[in-house]
């Protein structure tokens, strides 16, 4: 199917991720810490207008990269899930995304892409985290391996076109994922996703990052610059340190 969604491995992890963010926006607000972290994301819009949230999402996602447990604790969420499905020596995106979209604002909208058509190797998958409820318009849609792969083989004939004229193609087959509080999505890249106007009456608040093996293919994104190794094994470690002598040239 292309993904997969799944109970978090580490509530205590994902409630500590979610905290903190709810922490960071409380002190760029000047608001105090709010009871429930989770009505306080859902009504972001009552105390952040359209023409902001930008700039304060920028905001938020600088103060959490900051805090040196977030990788550790964010991998962790879906530990097992990824070593099954991506591989047990895996490179992880450095700095992780946040995304919010708030009810109605258009300027938020991620038209439909795979991520290999702009850089991505094609043996990543994104690990996608819900820090609210997440269903219909407040999701994201996915497009099923086979439609994604038909569309492909002809997608030259959308050139000159708009990504709302290869929407239209899809919406039919689009599936519309939905992901409550306390699961977490693995989904494969190179298939055609994005989302939509958020028709609902509750701000979006997701978490993504980029998953892949060590050793296999990078393309524009490489490691050191865009990923970092966490779970490379010592015979890993020994070969990438190890210097052949020298001094032996004829």
């Amino acid at each position: 199917h292309g993904h997969c969604i799944i109970p978090v491995e580490d509530i205590p992890g994902l409630e500590r991720i979610r905290a903190a963010i709810v922490g960071h926006c409380a002190t760029a607000l000047k608001c105090a810490p709010p009871a429930d972290d989770g009505a306080f994301l859902n009504a972001i819009g009552d105390r952040v207008g359209a023409d902001d949230i930008n700039a304060f999402r920028l905001g938020v996602i600088k103060a959490i990269n900051r805090e040196p447990w977030l990788r550790p604790v964010y991998f962790g969420l879906a530990r097992a899930a990824l070593q099954c499905l991506v591989g047990n020596e895996l490179a992880m995106q450095r700095q992780i995304n946040l995304s919010i979209q708030m009810p109605g604002d258009d300027s938020s909208v991620m038209p439909i892409h795979c991520d290999v058509w702009s850089g991505d190797s094609p043996f990543e998958m994104v690990l996608w985290l819900p820090l609210v409820d997440c269903f219909k318009t407040k999701s994201m849609f996915l497009v099923p391996p086979k439609i994604t792969a038909e569309v492909q083989e002809r997608l030259h004939g959308f050139r000159g076109r708009s990504s709302e004229d290869l929407f239209d193609e899809v919406a039919p087959h689009a599936i519309w994922l939905d992901i409550p509080y306390g699961h977490v999505l693995v989904f494969n890249q190179n298939l055609m996703h994005g989302n939509r106007v958020n028709l609902e009456s509750e701000t979006r608040w997701t978490m993504n990052c980029r998953f892949k093996g060590a050793f296999t293919p990078y393309a524009d994104k490489r490691m050191g610059e865009f990923f970092e190794p966490i779970t490379l094994r010592a015979a890993s470690r020994i070969g990438l340190s190890y210097k052949l002598p020298d001094g032996f040239e004829t």
